[in-house]
């Protein structure tokens, strides 16, 4: 053995532990799962591609998983549009205030989710904080219903996702050089102008990032889903829980989880795509 093969072989021993890691916790449960989703029946019995063309020949099946994949992107949208305001008055602040909006932000990240939703079930129950506000104001005269809703659901989940579209959209528009929006403003350009034309296309990047993150959560939020969605609203992670706790049907439910995967997996892949094509258009430009 050569000097040079030692040293790329003790180079590579602090690798060893964490490959091993992601063997043991993802690779072979995700080969485990390809297998089980392969059997006709809950038994085991006969190896073939029933699940899935059970999967895509069921309507209910396709419209849980569109539904899923919806949710997940109108919560992303919903954290975008308040991220850019927030990033902007972080930007524009001093050094005491942008470390107060700091803390802000990662304040909820220090908070398990599931104290956070229920939080949210607090808030939008039917003697909940926001019901006894506005009936004591007179501004409605029943208590409405927020829990267990699509509405509810998305104001639970872009609050307790805000944080991971903030923190890269903040980090894009401080990178971004001042010089650009001050030529812009005197060539009297107005602010919805300087932010349409200078600062949205030159901090993409971290709001593309934000949205794979905050889409990729939310869409897989099980504990939010649950408990603010209620019953009512099946997605795709309750619908393979369902399938495979209370039916026993884990060939099913194997199937699901792969074709979730792939489909999160999916746009996610696309979407960064789409934003690095743009990104060489804009430095080429």
């Amino acid at each position: 053995m050569t000097p040079a093969s030692t040293t790329a072989s003790r180079q590579m021993l602090p690798v060893i532990p964490l490959a091993a890691l992601f063997l043991a916790a993802f690779v072979l449960p995700l080969i485990a799962l390809v297998a089980i989703s392969l059997f006709r029946t809950p038994q085991f019995a006969e190896l073939s591609l029933a699940q899935y063309l059970r999967f895509f020949s069921d309507p209910f099946s396709i419209k849980v998983l569109t539904d899923t994949v919806w949710l997940g992107t109108e919560v992303a949208l919903a954290t975008l549009i308040l991220a850019y305001p927030l990033a902007l008055v972080y930007a524009a602040s001093g050094q005491l205030m942008r470390t107060l909006i700091t803390f802000l932000i990662m304040l909820p990240l220090l908070t398990s989710t599931v104290v956070r939703t229920f939080a949210w079930i607090v808030l939008l129950g039917r003697d909940g904080i926001i019901n006894t506000t506005m009936l004591s104001l007179g501004l409605w005269q029943t208590p409405a219903r927020l829990l267990y809703t699509w509405e509810g659901m998305v104001l639970a989940l872009t609050q307790i996702q805000l944080p991971l579209m903030a923190l890269p959209v903040i980090n894009s528009l401080l990178r971004l050089d001042g010089n650009l929006t001050r030529a812009a403003e005197g060539l009297g350009a107005s602010r919805a102008r300087i932010f349409i034309t200078i600062i949205l296309p030159l901090t993409l990047p971290g709001a593309i990032a934000g949205w794979l993150l905050v889409f990729a959560a939310a869409a897989t939020a099980f504990i939010t889903q649950t408990l603010v969605g209620g019953g009512r609203i099946i997605l795709m992670p309750s619908y393979i829980y369902q399938q495979a706790v209370g039916v026993q049907d884990w060939p099913f439910s194997a199937a699901l989880s792969l074709i979730f995967t792939l489909a999160v997996t999916g746009i996610v892949f696309a979407v960064g795509a789409l934003s690095r094509r743009y990104v060489r258009g804009v430095d080429a430009a």
